[in-house]
């Protein structure tokens, strides 16, 4: 009987054996399921596929109804369409500054009142509070410039230069106000531009309680810090603006519109703005 038992006994390992392989072809296909025709990686959703793809294609399927902003993701609309809400839920318990989002923005900023950089460069040893800001800084060492504009071939080392200057080329409309049609070249000129309209002011002072749109600003008054030097006399002044109504009386000739960044001068406002785009 023992010896009419042992097949049996196979018959059982094999049945084992074939279960196993079966469950390893499964699980395989389980995880490989939907991959990408492009670059072949591979997704255990297909709607995380169909995301992805959207990457190869550029195609941008969710737009905003209060801005010409559009993303290829729902998640990264819904995070934007929070710059046009004036609800900034989290404030930093240290200078009262206001945030739209608890782990993305207020953690980060954090990080600058403890002083604790945990990204340390390997080359110079220059520490950041980001991951992604270290890694942009790297950048500088090696050189790389990784995206490339495919009219004029400039390169830049972040994919935000790039966009920046694509607009030079009519690839992307300026960020325009909704309340007066004023246009701008980022978009947190025009989130700081709508505190006009609105009114908000998200920022209280710590030394008197005064509450302002730009609390940075007002800051200097406390310190007497003069960050803006005129580059042709040297004369510092506390605000940016007070150094351009300087430099129209004093060294500009009559021409009124005057880049901050490096001085040069234009006759109307629609030259100035352009070059500040291509300064970008």
């Amino acid at each position: 009987h023992s010896e009419a038992g042992e097949p049996g006994s196979n018959g059982e390992e094999l049945e084992m054996g074939v279960s196993e392989v079966t469950l390893v072809i499964l699980l395989f296909l389980m995880y490989e399921l939907f991959a990408c025709d492009v670059c072949g990686k591979s997704f255990t959703r297909a709607n995380n596929l169909k995301s992805h793809e959207l990457i190869h294609t550029g195609q941008k399927m969710y737009k905003c109804e209060d801005c010409p902003m559009t993303f290829q993701q729902a998640i990264s609309l819904k995070n934007h369409q929070r710059i046009h809400s004036s609800v900034r839920p989290h404030s930093c318990d240290l200078c009262g500054k206001t945030f739209r989002q608890l782990a993305r923005n207020l953690h980060r900023h954090t990080l600058r009142h403890t002083g604790v950089k945990l990204f340390m460069c390997g080359m110079c040893g220059k520490g950041f509070t980001r991951a992604d800001s270290l890694k942009i800084h790297e950048l500088i060492h090696t050189g790389q410039k990784p995206f490339k504009c495919e009219d004029c071939s400039k390169t830049f080392r972040q994919a935000v230069g790039l966009k920046n200057h694509r607009r030079i080329h009519g690839d992307a409309p300026p960020f325009r106000c909704e309340f007066c049609g004023k246009t701008f070249c980022h978009s947190i000129n025009l989130t700081i531009h709508r505190r006009v309209h609105t009114d908000e002011r998200p920022f209280k002072c710590q030394e008197c309680g005064k509450t302002f749109r730009h609390l940075k600003v007002h800051q200097r008054v406390h310190t007497g810090e003069k960050p803006y030097t005129c580059n042709i006399c040297s004369k510092t002044f506390s605000q940016g603006s007070h150094l351009r109504t300087h430099r129209i009386h004093m060294h500009a000739g009559g021409k009124q519109y005057i880049c901050e960044k490096c001085g040069k001068t234009y006759s109307n406002q629609s030259n100035l703005k352009l070059h500040k785009c291509r300064f970008a």
